[in-house]
């Protein structure tokens, strides 16, 4: 658990060291939020955050909440997950978005992005079955890492994904009917 306290002392430079050294990281709600600057609430309080990524995030009286969809164009596919939140995550230079919302709110219910790309840090708004429910985004992650910790790495050798991929389809279907 990260503390607000652990964001201003050793900890943050380590973490800032080892997301340029390539390490990967994937990051949900909150802890894709203490990536960035900062986090400003919605009546003008600021919490300074880590500055790993270059984003900050603005508070809202208002949730963001409900199944989504968005597409990963690194990886030429979509990615369903439940988002819930209501801070508005904007990108600075540097940084890209994970995707397109297709369905949702996304980064800020504003720009139609979806989380961050930077390196190897995967952050997002995608909480709960983020992994299970997108199994070519696990393995995607899966491999980053292995190639980050082994030099050369094998492929991962694939797994039967027949359950994975029928939820995904499942949200793919309900989220476009509904979208």
């Amino acid at each position: 658990e990260v503390l607000l306290g652990d964001l201003a002392g050793a900890k943050t430079e380590e973490l800032k060291s080892a997301i340029e050294d390539g390490l990967p990281v994937l990051a949900i709600c909150g802890g894709y939020q203490m990536l960035g600057q900062y986090y400003k609430t919605w009546d003008g309080a600021q919490c300074d955050f880590t500055g790993a990524l270059d984003l900050y995030t603005i508070g809202s009286k208002d949730r963001m909440i409900g199944n989504y969809m968005f597409t990963c164009d690194e990886l030429n596919c979509e990615i369903v997950g439940f988002e819930n939140h209501s801070g508005k995550t904007y990108l600075g230079a540097g940084v890209k978005p994970m995707g397109k919302v297709l369905a949702g709110f996304g980064n800020n219910g504003e720009d139609g992005t979806e989380g961050a790309r930077y390196k190897n840090v995967f952050g997002t708004y995608s909480h709960g079955s983020l992994l299970p429910k997108n199994p070519v985004l696990c393995d995607f992650i899966l491999q980053t890492a292995l190639n980050h910790r082994y030099d050369g790495a094998e492929p991962l050798a694939p797994l039967d994904d027949t359950l994975e991929l029928n939820a995904h389809r499942y949200m793919q279907e309900r989220l476009s009917h509904n979208g």
